[in-house]
């Protein structure tokens, strides 16, 4: 009897067990999870980087569309100095009209690792008040980095996405006109210094600081290579050991970007755009349960015309004509509106739309719930 009896409650704790195991797991199920991203979209390796470049040039081959030269000298100034670098000698005095040439802006991103020879795109942009670049063929520009070497040589036929038309007093314009690209215009003459196959150690940089991200990437690696090959060094920098064979190094780094990290939730932030009135929040945003009142002051200003004559037809006045001001001030009555607590996003952007307020008052509203301590997350105001 006591067997049994011992048997039954066995089985009975076992099936609330069970049931137990199963509400967890439904728990589970409900809390979604944080999607897992690839190390290389979350870091990037230190040293390997663009570098800017960027040179002065002349677009020739306009067709009539380039600087007006009395308004912009130093195009004149710099077609004579071209033009004197090939072996034509202008007389300073020379006044030229020139409807067909364009002074220019070359800019181009020197990828890392580039190589003497390689070409890249450049971006030519009208620096005076040529009208289109369409049609021109950029003369040869050096490109210079910071230090002012000279790193490329551009030189080709302008591409413009853009297209006009104009007739008597009418224009008609598509897109931009006064600049264009130039699709492999540049050819790599320096190459950049890197110590990417010098150190023992290579730098991995988080796009977003953060010190859990920083933990769990440097888990992921140590998990696939072994302990101690990374160390995070801050809550944005994580040294890491590579092979010193050049070989081995790439193909370590490729394993390595291709590792999955989940990172944490980053933390709540509001970014409210006051000039245009965009308000963006993540996910992270919570807001508690708060009263909100926001009333609109609505003042119209208007102008009458008043007319004063003369009593008497023969009192020898004359009639006048006066402007009288009338100002008026509108403060509708502002309800009192509850707003529950909100978990996630979904409540949070639920419960701001049943204020019905425009984006302009939803910024003072969002302020007034930072100020109170109501809205769980960090303003910020661009």
């Amino acid at each position: 009897m006591n067997g049994r009896i011992w048997v039954d409650r066995r089985g009975h704790i076992g099936r609330v067990l069970f049931a137990l195991v199963l509400a967890c797991a439904g728990f589970l199920a409900i809390v979604p999870a944080q999607a897992a991203e690839r190390i290389k979209d979350l870091v990037s390796v230190g040293g390997v980087r663009d570098n800017q470049l960027v040179g002065y040039g002349l677009v020739v081959g306009l067709d009539g569309s380039g600087d007006q030269t009395t308004q912009t000298p130093f195009t004149v100034q710099s077609v004579i100095n071209m033009l004197r670098s090939l072996g034509v000698n202008l007389p300073p005095t020379s006044n030229m009209q020139l409807k067909n040439v364009a002074a220019v802006m070359v800019t181009a991103d020197l990828p890392p690792f580039a190589r003497a020879g390689q070409r890249i795109d450049v971006t030519v942009s009208a620096l005076g008040n040529a009208k289109s670049l369409k049609g021109g063929t950029l003369v040869m520009t050096p490109l210079k980095g910071a230090d002012g070497q000279i790193y490329a040589m551009a030189q080709g036929n302008v591409v413009v996405g853009g297209a006009g038309a104009r007739s008597g007093g009418a224009a008609q314009q598509i897109n931009q006109l006064a600049a264009g690209r130039i699709p492999a215009g540049a050819t790599v003459e320096r190459e950049v210094g890197s110590d990417f196959a010098q150190s023992d150690v290579i730098r991995l940089e988080l796009q977003d600081t953060d010190f859990g991200t920083a933990t769990k990437i440097v888990r992921a690696i140590e998990h696939a290579f072994g302990f101690g090959t990374a160390e995070a060094l801050d809550g944005r920098t994580i040294a890491v050991r590579a092979p010193a064979d050049p070989s081995d190094r790439v193909a370590f780094l490729a394993r390595l970007q291709n590792l999955t990290v989940e990172p944490d939730v980053q933390r709540a932030k509001v970014v409210v755009n006051s000039r245009t009135g965009s308000v963006v929040m993540n996910q992270a945003v919570t807001l508690q349960h708060v009263a909100v009142a926001h009333g609109n002051l609505k003042v119209t200003v208007g102008e009458n015309l008043a007319v004063s004559q003369p009593n008497t037809p023969l009192a020898g006045g004359a009639t006048v004509a006066a402007r009288q001001g009338q100002v008026q001030i509108e403060q509708p009555v502002a309800v009192i509106q509850e707003m529950k607590g909100a978990a996630n996003l979904s409540d949070v952007v639920k419960a701001l739309n049943a204020l019905g307020a425009t984006p302009m008052d939803l910024i003072s509203i969002l302020q007034a719930l930072k100020s109170a301590g109501a809205l769980r997350a960090d303003l910020e105001v661009i």
